[in-house]
């Protein structure tokens, strides 16, 4: 054992309530090999998402674009840190055009690593995903989960030029805890780029997320949801930190299922949000077709 390990505090003891079943080859096999066939990569199997089983069962994936290396390297996130410049792949919109197409997806979610090594932060990338799709499955509701392309608001618009139904950027933490799990990020400026989708593409749906376990407090979390509403953000998911590993922020506590039942009920009853999607296996896109629902009764 290293000395930083030795020096690593004792996680707390994972609760039943977060105890998930591995997926199986079987259940999960068909999506599996459609994205080996067209070289993509999935959010689900880079970051080790916890639902992967029951989502790839299902038929749905979050492709995860312009990786799988990232240029960041947050301590919470099981994604591989790539410092180096590597060039957009541009057949990479069509063959994801054609995946969704092939699994007959009704509400796709497209994602990314983060790419400051490129001027724009890779926004004409999803542009072209968004328009592959569209040509390929054109009843198709696109979600988008982006970076903060650094702060360039050019390269917000020309994403948002595309059009996409829902546009989320997650602010993953309360202020105080920025600087140990994401330090490359600015909270204002996550906040700015939500409220700038709200305030110049009136009609898109936004939504954001966060987890919980990683040192703050409920107080902390009701006001980085009040944060989030004053932007006028639609949806927040809400989810338990689980660490990928021993070289990751450890968790500090497992928030339990009665609280996540609270955060949800004070999000829609007394914030006003659309939809506040809390439990402790939620992810960003946990469910995300719901929001086809959502777009009926509320629409734009």
């Amino acid at each position: 054992m290293s000395a930083s390990q030795s020096l690593r505090p004792e996680a707390p003891t994972k609760p039943d309530w977060l105890r998930v079943k591995a997926p199986q080859r079987e259940r999960i096999g068909a999506v599996a090999d459609l994205l080996v066939d067209l070289k993509l990569n999935t959010v689900c199997q880079e970051a080790s998402c916890p639902n992967i089983g029951e989502c790839f069962a299902g038929g749905t994936a979050t492709f995860l674009i312009m990786g799988p290396g990232c240029t960041r390297a947050c301590p919470y996130c099981d994604i591989d840190f790539d410092k180096n410049v590597r060039p957009l792949d541009p057949s990479e919109p069509v063959r994801l055009g054609e995946a969704v197409h092939r699994l007959g997806l009704s509400h796709v979610v497209i994602t990314s690593v983060n790419r400051d090594d490129l001027p724009d932060g890779g926004a004409s990338q999803f542009v072209g995903c968004i328009e592959a799709v569209r040509q390929r499955s054109p009843l198709t509701t696109i979600e988008l989960l982006i970076p903060d392309f650094c702060g360039n608001w050019e390269a917000l618009a020309t994403v948002m030029a595309a059009a996409p139904h829902v546009l989320n950027h997650n602010i993953e933490t309360v202020p105080r805890l920025y600087r140990k799990a994401r330090p490359q990020g600015i909270y204002p400026r996550s906040l700015e780029l939500l409220q700038r989708v709200r305030q110049g593409w009136p009609r898109t749906y936004t939504k954001s997320g966060l987890m919980v376990g990683l040192g703050e407090s409920d107080a902390e979390v009701l006001e980085v949801m009040a944060d989030l509403r004053r932007q006028a953000v639609d949806i927040v998911t809400i989810g338990q930190y689980l660490s990928p590993g021993p070289k990751h922020l450890p968790v500090e506590r497992f928030v339990t299922p009665e609280q996540f039942e609270a955060f949800r009920r004070h999000g829609e009853e007394s914030q006003g949000f659309l939809q506040v999607v809390s439990s402790p296996l939620t992810r960003s896109s946990y469910h995300a077709g719901e929001v086809q629902r959502l777009m009926r009764q509320h629409p734009r």
